[in-house]
């Protein structure tokens, strides 16, 4: 039978992960071992976006602005070897959208800085709202791409250099 931590201390844990606090200081924290912590974070993370998908639809933006975060994963990219799952190690993008006047966030996406990722994020952004949004974004090479096969000329798009 598997233990199960209480509710009590489950908050406690998500409350401390929602402060910033690392896996291993939760640990010393509370004595809940630090796999119990990552388990409960994923899990609490994929119940977030579902309710993510299902609630944040048809939305009436106006403007939106779009970014990246950077961290890694394992390792850092420069310490990734040729033996290494590169899938599995190294950096990692966290693309963010927000609107600046209501401070709703309606999309993101965890994965490479590439091409690729890029347009998976502006095609759930794009999913999202209901009408003619105004776009910015920072001068990535990938995003002027991405918007335009996205949202064609449907969109008021400009860059912040």
């Amino acid at each position: 039978m598997a233990n199960l931590l209480s509710t009590e201390k489950q908050g406690i844990v998500i409350g401390a992960l929602a402060e910033g606090n690392s896996i291993r200081s939760i640990e010393r924290m509370t004595g809940i071992h630090r796999d119990t912590i990552m388990r409960l974070g994923v899990r609490v993370g994929q119940q977030c976006k579902t309710i993510l998908d299902d609630k944040m639809k048809n939305l009436d933006c106006k403007r939106i602005e779009v970014d990246e975060i950077w961290g890694f994963i394992g390792k850092k990219q420069a310490n990734v070897r040729s033996t290494d799952n590169r899938a599995e190690v190294g950096d990692v993008w966290t693309f963010l959208s927000i609107d600046p006047v209501t401070k709703l966030m309606p999309s993101f996406v965890v994965g490479k800085r590439d091409k690729y990722h890029t347009q998976i994020f502006m095609d759930d952004l794009a999913s999202r709202m209901k009408n003619r949004i105004q776009l910015s974004s920072d001068a990535m090479i990938s995003y002027a791409d991405a918007v335009e096969r996205t949202f064609g000329s449907d969109v008021d798009y400009g860059q912040i250099v």
